[in-house]
């Protein structure tokens, strides 16, 4: 009874596993697929008579552009990490007043709509002469990871026994050096967490890059993307065949970063 139990849920669990990856396989197949076969009725299920047009169009047109997304993502996690690894400490272990209205502040931030955000940021940007800048698209781009990363930090250090606190005090060490020496080496999964999760928004954002980099020298791969559809054609293997690339090193770092980041979300969660 047990080992049918087991399989049912083994088969259940394929299914809906099939399901969720099947756009994706949908990307891959729609990227192969001929701009003659793209209109087929029904649709090709498997790229019969596959083309490597879309591939060679994202090789030709968009490695700047990929580059310029890489800038932007780490851009993004350095900013993000050095303001809001030191923010939650602060809300976390000094004890600072107000500490409660500012988290609840940042979960408030989370909420605002990024097409608001960006309207607010153009009317900004195009006073101080930063519209088509790559450090502007970053600076606009951490307003969205510094909350969520305050807020883990925070969750996470406070986990943290205050007896490494007051031995680091005792030691002479100053509240900056307590943060740098003592606290940040054992944030290692917090640390991984946000920067992963700065480095995807930064990675896949299109509502900031549309609206203050449209005009820019350095645009990024959401762009790229963007600049294949037309008012009368789109290049829908082109479209799908940079999305699959675009999709490379995110899955690579979700790869990479899954045991940090499970334990980097849940750091607070329960208490001794």
């Amino acid at each position: 009874m047990t080992a049918r139990r087991t399989r049912w849920k083994t088969a259940l669990g394929l299914v809906f596993t099939a399901l969720m990856l099947f756009p994706v396989y949908w990307m891959f197949n729609v990227s192969l697929t001929r701009t003659g076969d793209m209109r087929a009725d029904p649709p090709h299920v498997f790229p019969w008579d596959p083309t490597f047009e879309g591939y060679a169009d994202v090789f030709r047109q968009q490695l700047p552009n990929l580059a310029t997304s890489l800038l932007l993502g780490l851009g993004c996690v350095l900013l993000t990490l050095v303001i809001s690894a030191p923010a939650g400490y602060a809300l976390s272990k000094l004890r600072m007043p107000g500490r409660g209205g500012m988290s609840f502040l940042l979960l408030i931030a989370q909420m605002i709509p990024s097409v608001v955000m960006a309207m607010g940021f153009y009317a900004i940007y195009i006073r101080l002469g930063w519209l088509d800048t790559l450090w502007g698209l970053i600076i606009a781009n951490s307003t969205i990871a510094v909350p969520f990363g305050v807020l883990i930090f925070r969750a996470f250090m406070s986990g943290i026994p205050q007896e490494f606190i007051h031995a680091a005090k005792v030691d002479g060490a100053s509240t900056w050096r307590t943060f740098r020496s003592v606290v940040l080496p054992v944030s290692r999964n917090s640390i991984v967490t946000v920067s992963l999760f700065a480095f995807l928004w930064a990675w896949s954002d299109f509502i900031f890059a549309s609206t203050l980099d449209r005009n820019g020298d350095l645009i990024p791969i959401t762009l790229g993307i963007y600049a294949y559809i037309g008012n009368n054609t789109t290049q829908w293997n082109s479209i799908m065949a940079t999305a699959v690339v675009a999709s490379i090193p995110a899955a690579i770092l979700l790869i990479i970063a899954q045991r940090y980041v499970a334990s980097g979300v849940t750091a607070g969660a329960v208490k001794d």
